[in-house]
């Protein structure tokens, strides 16, 4: 998805963010304080950067404007803090910081503000020509953008009432975390309703720990026991 570098001197925070971020599939790279943020930076090109305020070597927003200042500022990179004032926030958004979040950090601040500063630099999608193709998946291009898939046979029509269904069409025509969210939902659901409700079976199924399923289930809304055999 992207790469991010998160920028903290408290351990049990950069564990934190990190996790929810893997979760949600992006790349992280962690930096405990403001040397090895420069040095990580001067290495690769993030898509976004989690950077906290008040660290021990070098503060955040001093970190940020030299970043400004020597031309590496090239990617969203979003303040944290526990402590830091107004004036402080306005600061780094004076110099370039695309967003403040204020500690503690909730797991659906920190991914909204992720989303948001991912999409500043996404580009629309171009307009391309698709032949229909006979039993082929091909998306179809509206004026607002992609429609979900559509399968051109009687066959797979007639499949789509059976269930648990394979194969689903989706809304392509939607922001990224939620045609993200849709996927993963069905895809779950799918596993639940052919394992007859085991978690057990859909954790071995899915590659995914007990506990991860169960968290990421619940962070998407799917029903627990609607699959479930008496």
């Amino acid at each position: 998805m992207a790469n991010i570098l998160v920028v903290d001197d408290e351990l049990g925070i950069r564990d934190l963010l990190s996790e929810i971020l893997n979760d949600e599939g992006h790349s992280v790279d962690v930096a405990e304080n403001a040397t090895q943020a420069r040095l990580a930076r001067n290495e690769s090109g993030y898509d976004l950067v989690l950077l906290d305020i008040w660290m021990p070597d070098t503060d955040g927003v001093s970190l940020l404007k030299e970043w400004s200042m020597t031309g590496l500022l090239t990617m969203p990179v979003i303040m944290m803090s526990g402590h830091a004032t107004i004036d402080t926030a306005v600061e780094a958004t004076r110099i370039g910081a695309f967003s403040f979040l204020e500690k503690p950090i909730t797991m659906q601040k920190l991914l909204k503000a992720v989303e948001q500063g991912l999409q500043r630099n996404v580009p629309a999608p171009a307009a391309a020509p698709a032949a229909a193709v006979p039993g082929k998946v091909v998306p179809t291009f509206t004026p607002t953008g992609y429609s979900a898939p559509v399968v051109a046979t009687v066959a797979t029509a007639a499949a789509a009432d059976a269930a648990p269904n394979a194969h689903q069409g989706f809304d392509l025509d939607r922001p990224l975390r939620e045609a993200r969210d849709g996927f993963e939902k069905a895809y779950f659901e799918f596993h639940l309703a052919r394992e007859g409700g085991s978690m057990t079976r859909v954790a071995e199924k899915t590659g995914l720990e007990r506990t991860h399923l169960y968290r990421k289930l619940r962070q998407l809304g799917v029903d627990l026991s609607r699959n479930k055999k008496n």
